[in-house]
């Protein structure tokens, strides 16, 4: 009988602690601080949202503005380095297919991040933060940057995304 006891017990709080969500078992890489300077931690997200970044990434290699269009969600927007801001998809494939002519920029990934973290409404947000080489040519002349992109990722779909960047260094 006491064998019994000690394994529905066993069993009980097995079950109980595996409802917990995932949020609360997940480790915690940092933080988001909000305006009012209060800390949201950030976890560890679902790496599904980096294979969307990554075929999102590969896309622009390739020139693929159908693949771009079809990754954006119905209310995207990007915010580019120099204060650049596209709302929508359509805006989006003109700036590119502008920019791809122009610079022919292409990108070389060197790491992705997934994190997530709950807004003020309790709802989980995914997003993925990578930093990339970025090879553009200007007039014939080869620049090259270094990128940071954060990515909101939201059901399987680019929702928005920042661009941070700077001239790469001639030691690098």
């Amino acid at each position: 009988m006491k064998k019994s006891i000690l394994l529905l017990l066993a069993v009980l709080s097995t079950t109980f602690s595996c409802q917990q969500s995932n949020e609360e078992t997940m480790q915690q890489v940092g933080f988001e601080i909000n305006k009012d300077g209060s800390k949201t931690a950030l976890v560890a997200g679902d790496l599904s949202s980096v294979a969307v970044w990554e075929k999102y990434i590969q896309a622009h290699n390739e020139r693929d503005l159908q693949t771009i269009a079809a990754l954006n969600s119905s209310n995207f927007k990007a915010y580019g380095p120099r204060g650049e801001f596209i709302d929508g998809t359509a805006a989006h494939i003109e700036f590119l297919k502008n920019w791809f002519g122009e610079a022919n920029p292409r990108w070389s990934s060197k790491f992705l991040i997934a994190n997530a973290f709950k807004d003020k409404e309790g709802k989980t947000q995914q997003w993925v933060t990578s930093g990339h080489d970025l090879k553009l040519t200007v007039n014939e002349e080869t620049v090259e940057v270094v990128q940071i992109h954060d990515a909101l990722i939201v059901d399987g779909k680019v929702k928005m995304f920042n661009v941070y960047e700077r001239v790469k260094s001639e030691k690098e």
